[in-house]
């Protein structure tokens, strides 16, 4: 509904992924993954909650729908943040605390390579745009870092990441949570 699905819808694609687009409950039906955005955190709430999908959609996290969320998707999941608006609502199911924009503004966007479990020796291109900075990680195992916090998390059939892998023309990450969401 908002954010950078398209260019999560192309990656996917060149991954090997069937994609639709998820606007309505009904459209939840069948799907083997979902991937939440990068975006406006708030707006991205605020559309799930008038669109009648806030319920649902953390229902079928919750029982097992793989998912990938990038930058403010990553903070749609979390239990906690820090520095939400008071009427912000998200879905609570990643044992996460997040500051939103934690790591600046849009002018103080950068890259950094990351080392990311499982992805082999070479590093990921992390692009950081006005990124979420993960303040604690209960019970979710960190699989990137950068500056002593994390910056990629899994917990479950959840991959959360600070950074936008859609933009960095690298596909590792989204071949991942092909195969992640092709096994139940």
């Amino acid at each position: 509904m908002q954010g950078a699905f398209a260019e999560h819808m192309r990656a996917l694609e060149r991954s090997g992924a069937r994609t639709r687009l998820v606007r309505t409950p009904a459209d939840l039906e069948g799907l083997d993954g979902i991937v939440l955005p990068g975006g406006e955190s708030t707006t991205m709430t605020m559309l799930l909650e008038r669109t009648g999908l806030l319920a649902p959609l953390k229902d079928a996290i919750q029982n097992g729908l793989a998912t990938l969320a990038t930058c403010a998707g990553m903070i749609v999941l979390s239990r906690d943040v820090s520095d939400g608006m008071s009427d912000q609502h998200g879905l609570g199911v990643l044992d996460i605390s997040v500051k939103r924009n934690g790591y600046g503004r849009q002018i103080d966007s950068f890259e950094a390579q990351l080392d990311v479990e499982g992805l082999g020796g070479r590093s990921f291109p992390g692009i950081f745009i006005r990124a979420p900075l993960v303040e604690s990680t209960g019970s979710t195992e960190v699989i990137a870092s950068y500056g002593g916090h994390a910056v990629g998390v899994r917990q479950g059939r959840i991959l959360a990441l600070a950074f936008h892998p859609e933009l960095s023309g690298d596909l590792r990450l989204h071949r991942e949570f092909v195969r992640m969401a092709s096994r139940r």
